[in-house]
């Protein structure tokens, strides 16, 4: 097993169209806004990949960077205090991946913006075995 990771940056406003987020649309695969169901994220194209481990502290590690990196942006002050605990919580996430689960998080950003950051379980995704890897990566 191996998780990928994807982040999304963008308009809030987004998030509430549907369409684009759901794999039936036309615009699902070129659409970089987060899907409605997370194991989705391994049908966009493998260029949307921004890393793959098969380490999970590795990963782990990886979200951690990613919320640190926007922390200051976050548009709650809870979000703003709570960030720097979140970043640092490698050991349960990378529990949690050793399972094959998912780690994803999300947050409203200061301008109407949105940040996504996603572990994504994949070979196989235990919701959803049927969907292939994205990049034709296969774990040992």
């Amino acid at each position: 097993m191996h998780h990928h990771g994807y982040t999304w940056l963008g308009s809030a406003h987004e998030l509430l169209k549907d369409g684009p987020r759901r794999p039936s649309h036309p615009e699902f695969r070129s659409s970089r806004v987060v899907p409605l169901e997370c194991a989705h994220w391994l049908l966009k194209p493998a260029s949307f990949v921004q890393g793959t481990w098969t380490d999970p502290r590795q990963a782990a590690e990886w979200f951690g960077r990613q919320v640190r990196s926007h922390a200051a942006s976050f548009a709650s002050q809870h979000d703003r205090e709570t960030a720097p605990r979140l970043a640092d919580a490698v050991g349960g996430r990378a529990e949690r991946m050793a399972r094959g689960e998912d780690v994803v998080g999300g947050w409203y950003l200061t301008g109407q913006r949105f940040l996504s950051v996603c572990l994504i379980a994949c070979d196989p995704h235990r919701l959803r075995p049927e969907i292939p890897c994205p990049a034709g990566t296969t774990s040992p």
